[in-house]
């Protein structure tokens, strides 16, 4: 039996914090803190410890320079965009999109160019098929 795939089960900090990596690559934890310290009103320390955590998890590695401690993700934003939705879907939808998709239409206010923008996804893809 082959081995799962690995999911990448980020909680709101984890990801709120590998956004600022991504965007900036790499990034020291002053730097991290500052870029999330509009949205959030969490500690230095409480950045620096889920680095360490996340680094331990292998999310992120770092180098040091200048006696600072420099972070650099090691998953990509799509391959954890990917196996979050996918998980998501798996375990909440049994895997049927149709029902995601249904459940999302029937919860959440859609506008008109946003159903405009669904359905040329949807001709789109079915081209491909």
């Amino acid at each position: 039996m082959p081995p799962k795939p690995t999911v990448h089960k980020l909680g709101d900090l984890q990801l709120q914090i590998m956004k600022v990596l991504w965007t900036n690559t790499e990034a020291s934890v002053p730097e991290v803190h500052k870029a999330l310290a509009e949205e959030t009103e969490l500690a230095y320390t409480t950045i620096a410890t889920m680095l360490r955590k996340m680094e331990v998890k292998g999310l992120v590695k770092h180098r040091v320079e200048d006696r600072k401690f420099i972070y650099k993700p090691l998953v990509k934003e799509q391959e954890v965009s990917e196996k979050m939705s996918a998980h998501f879907v798996d375990r909440l939808f049994e895997g049927s999109l149709a029902d995601m998709v249904s459940h999302l239409l029937s919860t959440h206010e859609v506008s008109r160019e946003e159903l405009v923008k669904i359905e040329k996804m949807v001709a789109a893809r079915k081209k491909k098929l």
